[in-house]
């Protein structure tokens, strides 16, 4: 006889949440190299929470399990590069181990949220304050999304201000945010991509952009774009600038489960998993 009460729906299963998450994050929007998936799990186990977090490592294990989660769904991917062993010989394998033991399931949207309607990339424009937004590099599955956004902003600003509200709205970790250009300068029209933008420098130039706010930027890409003139660089760190996608992917998960007739708890992860952690100033 069912454990579940009387007139009482069953709770969403693992396939259940599966199929939120693609409605949110479509499977065509993905880079032809990515991995979006069911990590571990059974399709057909029980959910009632959710935990969030930008990547599934230890710590984030470790809080999935202290809070009982049901499941995790991660940004990142746990297997980027594939894999042909899960033994406890390695972190990840050790991960698979323990997410298995405990009975929760594991699960990303990676450059499918980063290019959905309302993902990675429309929070990180919202948190900058950007008006009148259009896509910096269209998905060939529908050119009106894709990775990025180009906005801009309520009133032209300094490079500085701008600068400043972005440190404020970001997440904190140690390495902060690096800025590239005149600090006095005005700017209007911005664009954004969370996570690696190396890639997407001429995209924001063409673009007309004034500023670029991504992350990773390397050496001899980023001066070699600066000698060139706009757009100026604002370079957060990874795990900042699409830890802002979390809590709108969590209300998606929500609203899916409400449009369904079931209660989904959801929570976002606080913990911090830049691999940085901590920043000395240098020289004298």
């Amino acid at each position: 006889m069912s454990t579940t009460a009387l007139g009482e729906r069953p709770p969403l299963t693992v396939a259940d949440v599966v199929r939120i998450l693609r409605e949110a994050a479509p499977p065509e929007l993905a880079e032809p190299w990515d991995s979006n998936q069911l990590i571990c799990g059974d399709p057909d186990d029980a959910v009632r929470s959710v935990l969030l977090a930008v990547d599934p490592l230890p710590p984030v294990i470790d809080e999935a399990i202290s809070v009982g989660v049901d499941m995790v769904i991660t940004h990142h991917p746990l297997f980027l590069r594939g894999t042909d062993h899960v033994s406890a010989t390695t972190g990840k394998g050790r991960s698979v181990h323990r997410l298995i033991r405990a009975g929760i399931a594991l699960a990303n949207a990676h450059t499918t949220w980063d290019c959905a309607a309302g993902g990675n990339a429309d929070a990180l424009a919202a948190a900058v304050g950007l008006t009148s937004t259009t896509v910096l590099s269209p998905s060939s599955a529908d050119p009106a999304l894709g990775i990025g956004r180009v906005g801009r902003l309520e009133q032209p600003t300094t490079l500085r201000a701008l600068a400043e509200r972005v440190a404020a709205v970001l997440p904190d970790s140690a390495p902060g945010l690096l800025v590239g250009g005149d600090p006095e300068a005005e700017v209007s029209t911005v664009a954004v991509s969370g996570g690696s933008g190396d890639s997407l420098l001429g995209a924001a130039r063409q673009a007309g952009a004034d500023v670029f706010l991504t992350a990773d930027l390397r050496h001899h890409p980023a001066t070699d774009h600066l000698a060139d003139g706009r757009p100026y660089l604002l370079c957060g760190t990874h795990w900042a600038t699409e830890w802002v996608g979390l809590a709108p992917l969590a209300s998606r998960l929500e609203a899916g489960a409400a449009h369904r007739g079931r209660t989904l708890t959801t929570r976002v992860s606080k913990v911090l998993t830049d691999p940085w952690t901590l920043r000395l100033s240098t020289g004298s």
